[in-house]
């Protein structure tokens, strides 16, 4: 663990449901999470959660973080607000940092060109399309994907963008992390065992 912290992007109408796993997960591992927002003032999440960010996005570097995570939002498909959030990521990925993006945010990924040439998944592949990004071929069918050091993963897959994210953090890996994925995502029974086992509970 690099002892860096882990930012999480929030910025009004951002899915809450779909970074819970992932930054729980982190933060148990002993991960800090700082929010990061278009600046300081607060925002409200499409559940109706105010945060209050802890720093703003023009003042995060890379080199102080461990990972970005940019959760879905209404805002990636009706405005450019959240545009500056693609642009650091670009930075980020450009400086070997780690970007996890899930849902809307892939949009933002792909309207930056950062899915052009990078294996990805999102929604459904239409939904990328409509962007007029170049990188349709290397769209994949799948729950989530890491392609070196991004993740991708579409709305209704909170579980899979985690698991990607603590494989990708060496957090969990091997037996420990397919028992975490199949408790949570299948409500498997035996993987509770080996996670018991392993000292995760």
């Amino acid at each position: 663990m690099s002892g860096k912290p882990v930012h999480l992007a929030v910025y009004d109408t951002l899915a809450d449901w779909e970074t819970g796993h992932a930054t729980a997960q982190l933060a148990r591992a002993g991960h800090a999470i700082r929010t990061v927002g278009p600046s300081t003032a607060p925002v409200t999440s499409t559940g109706g959660l105010r945060i209050r960010p802890d720093a703003a996005l023009e003042d995060v570097r890379p080199e102080d973080s461990a990972l970005l995570i940019l959760p879905g939002a209404d805002l990636w498909d009706t405005t450019d607000d959240l545009a500056p959030f693609a642009r650091k990521a670009r930075a980020f990925l450009a400086a070997g940092v780690p970007v996890a993006a899930i849902c809307g945010a892939t949009a933002g990924l792909a309207r930056e060109g950062l899915l052009d040439d990078r294996a990805h998944t999102s929604a459904v592949s239409f939904y990328l399309a409509a962007t007029g990004y170049a990188g349709g071929e290397r769209y994949v069918e799948t729950d989530a994907v890491t392609d070196g050091i991004l993740v991708t993963a579409g709305p209704t897959e909170p579980v899979a963008f985690a698991r990607e994210i603590l494989r990708l953090l060496g957090v969990y890996e091997g037996e420990v992390l397919d028992a975490w994925y199949r408790l949570f995502h299948d409500s498997d029974a035996a993987a509770y065992a080996v996670l018991e086992k392993a000292g995760e509970l």
